[in-house]
């Protein structure tokens, strides 16, 4: 079956999608239609972070399935009370935490906009940063710092002003008294992986406080490990009000959490929020199985590896100077800037089986399961270097 020409013809266009079909994934690996292999540091943009089919992970949705799929938000489900308190008690605490569960990260920072306009007063006003990305619905589409995402929506959802990302003073500027909320992703994946200062956010806490702001961390792609710490807020020491997560949560199953701090949870009564499919049976099962396998031996490796992978990414820069022009990274989550395009090595990883990303024309993007070992850092290396050799 040709997949490129029944995909144009039944499939809206909004995907430009790369020319491979794959149909078989195990731990770091993928296979295609024709049975090649694929090592994969990509995992769905940071979704298949514990690898594809983990075993145990799959052995609980296996389970849970065959017993109870859905069962609507009316009624108790002990699978979203696990979930919850297991994400509490590595967080905020379970005597100050609350938390909304839906289906996907763009869902999640909906819940936490939603919170942040009822706790200001009307015509309120969030701060975002540019080259931020915050999900695709009308308001978090409103609230991504990048004018090429908004471009025909602006008229739609008002009520968001842009500071520069780790810029304070641009953040002060902004603040006025219709201002409610700052809303920021610890470490921009789709922006570049660009990573905020500590220092930047110790301050960013100190002007919410001040002005009784709420801090919105949206962690959807920087949490759950990525960084070495459970939570990115972990890593930085700085704690926001509300955590928005999703992708990586359930590895691989739809689920989205707005985790908020106990004494904001009152901001919403009966019927202000919902989903049908929010907070899945089958997906919070997997979800808290997942939490499990971040353990501290987990996080170490993750450390140990990242750490490991931006020596070698530092390395290849200094190899291929008039090529790359930054390599940057905190945990497993890595990124170097090219000053040429960046497609057309993706495309050539991909023919030699390296699956990368590129992001922002220019911006390889590296977001490698937590199974990887260092030799595959290693084949991955070699690899960029053969192709920039003979650029």
């Amino acid at each position: 079956m040709n997949w490129e020409k029944a995909e144009q013809k039944n499939l809206l266009h909004t995907y430009k999608r790369q020319p491979v079909v794959f149909v078989k994934g195990k731990g770091k690996y993928l296979w295609d239609v024709a049975g090649k292999k694929y090592i994969d540091f990509f995992c769905g943009i940071s979704v298949t972070n514990l690898g594809h089919v983990n075993p145990a992970i799959a052995k609980v949705i296996k389970s849970q399935a065959g017993k109870l799929i859905h069962c609507s938000n009316h009624y108790y489900m002990p699978e979203q009370i696990k979930l919850a308190e297991a994400l509490a008690s590595r967080s905020f605490g379970k005597n100050n935490t609350k938390m909304f569960l839906s289906n996907s990260g763009a869902e999640a920072n909906e819940c936490a906009i939603k919170l942040a306009f009822k706790y200001g007063t009307e015509n309120s006003e969030i701060i975002s940063f540019t080259d931020s990305f915050h999900g695709r619905t009308l308001a978090t589409l409103i609230a991504t710092g990048q004018e090429k995402f908004r471009k025909g929506y602006e008229h739609v959802v008002n009520g968001f002003r842009y500071a520069e990302f780790n810029n304070i003073e641009s953040v002060k500027k902004l603040i006025n008294n219709k201002t409610c909320a700052v809303i920021i992703e610890p470490v921009q994946g789709e922006g570049g992986i660009n990573i905020a200062g500590k220092q930047f956010l110790m301050e960013l806490r100190q002007l919410c406080d001040e002005h009784k702001l709420l801090l919105i961390f949206d962690e959807i792609q920087c949490g759950m490990g990525r960084t070495g710490e459970l939570f990115a807020y972990q890593y930085y020491g700085v704690e926001p009000d509300i955590i928005t997560m999703a992708k990586s949560i359930a590895n691989g199953l739809p689920l989205g959490v707005t985790l908020v701090k106990g004494k904001y949870a009152c901001l919403f009564n009966y019927g202000d929020h919902g989903s049908t499919f929010g907070g899945n049976i089958v997906s919070c099962a997997a979800a808290v199985k997942t939490l499990s396998l971040l353990d501290k031996k987990m996080l170490n490796k993750i450390k140990s590896l990242g750490a490991y992978f931006i020596e070698k990414l530092n390395e290849l820069k200094l190899q291929y100077p008039k090529i790359i022009k930054e390599s940057r990274g905190v945990g497993l989550m890595c990124a170097i800037e090219l000053a040429v395009p960046g497609d057309p090595v993706l495309k050539k990883c991909l023919k030699k089986g390296i699956i990368i990303n590129c992001t922002q024309e220019k911006i390889l993007r590296f977001l490698p399961p937590f199974v990887i070992e260092k030799q595959d850092i290693d084949i991955l290396i070699n690899t960029l270097s053969g192709i920039f050799k003979n650029m």
